[in-house]
């Protein structure tokens, strides 16, 4: 994940205030400003002195800024800076920061060498656009692609242990988690977003499956849904595959009765286990959530199909068969 820093020098209590409420990860001060930050909140703040800055006029500064980075300083390009010196850089070393001064910018520091930068400093000119800088660079995953699959079958299975993922978000129409019997074919469950005569809707809350399933995670990980925990960061799916992040607020295990859902792409066959409830829902190809209740075989849902493999979630390269 990208870190954010935002420029509080000159000091303005409104800007740094709006910098603590967009979640920045860092500031940096002066040092006779630094108590009155931390008065605000609690987040990390580091002073000039602490920062070695560089603006780009030439070749020798690149090697200067590269000087720096090999002796482990914390480097900060000054607004200005160009991309091929900065892919220059990156390639010597990760502790480098680019000013920005827009949102634009911020993008494109991110997606250099189509990694970017760790971090980039935000300068009090892009106050405006801090938020959706946040939610730029901190939340959005990327885009994954979604495949149409039919459903096969609907079963009754009896009871077992599901799993309310319950997370510090409120999400909306169209997103949920994927989630399946198989890292290599996964369902996009949605969350809680619409309510019926009966419950209330319960937008932060993802009834995700059962406690063996996998889920797909952040960092192009997979856990099973018995190891998501409250702090934890999930992986928040859009019916368009766009993504983002959610904390976990908490996770509830109940035993409940669950259905066997088993759905195909082509020839390719997957399967999960949900809770038989009105209110947990898969999606539909255009993003309509369709309830468990009511599904048929023959019916077209969103799916993920992904190459099979995982050793305590991370990618691998092995022979598996997952039923």
């Amino acid at each position: 994940m990208k870190k954010i820093w935002f420029c509080a020098i000159p000091f303005d209590k409104n800007l740094v205030t709006l910098a603590l409420e967009s979640g920045v990860d860092a500031l940096v001060a002066e040092e006779k400003d630094v108590e009155a930050i931390t008065s605000l909140g609690r987040v990390e703040v580091f002073t000039p002195a602490q920062l070695d800055v560089v603006t780009l006029a030439g070749k020798a500064d690149e090697e200067q800024a590269a000087e720096f980075m090999r002796l482990g300083k914390i480097v900060i390009l000054a607004q200005g800076w160009e991309i091929i010196p900065v892919e220059n850089l990156l390639a010597q070393g990760s502790n480098l920061i680019l000013e920005v001064e827009s949102l634009d910018r911020a993008k494109l520091a991110a997606g250099i060498l189509e990694r970017g930068v760790d971090t980039v400093l935000v300068r009090p000119e892009a106050a405006g656009d801090l938020k959706a800088i946040v939610a730029e660079l901190k939340l959005s995953q990327g885009t994954l692609t979604l495949d149409t699959a039919t459903v096969t079958a609907v079963e009754n299975v009896g009871l077992g242990h599901r799993v309310c993922v319950d997370t510090l978000s409120v999400l909306k129409k169209g997103q949920g988690m994927l989630v399946g019997n198989s890292s290599a074919f996964t369902f996009l469950v949605h969350a809680e977003t619409e309510s019926n005569p009966y419950v209330a809707a319960r937008p932060f809350r993802v009834n995700a499956g059962a406690v063996h399933a996998y889920a797909v995670m952040p960092g192009d990980k997979t856990a099973y849904l018995e190891e998501v925990t409250s702090g934890r960061e999930v992986l928040i799916v859009s019916a368009s595959g766009s993504t983002s992040l959610a904390v976990v607020g908490r996770a509830k295990v109940e035993v409940r009765p669950m259905l066997l859902i088993r759905a195909k792409v082509g020839d390719i066959e997957g399967a999960v286990f949900l809770q038989n409830a009105e209110t947990i829902r898969v999606v539909r190809p255009g993003g309509e959530p369709v309830s468990v209740v009511s599904l048929k075989v023959g019916d077209e849902i969103l799916c993920r199909l992904d190459e099979k493999g995982r050793h305590f979630g991370m990618r691998i390269k092995e022979e598996i068969v997952e039923g």
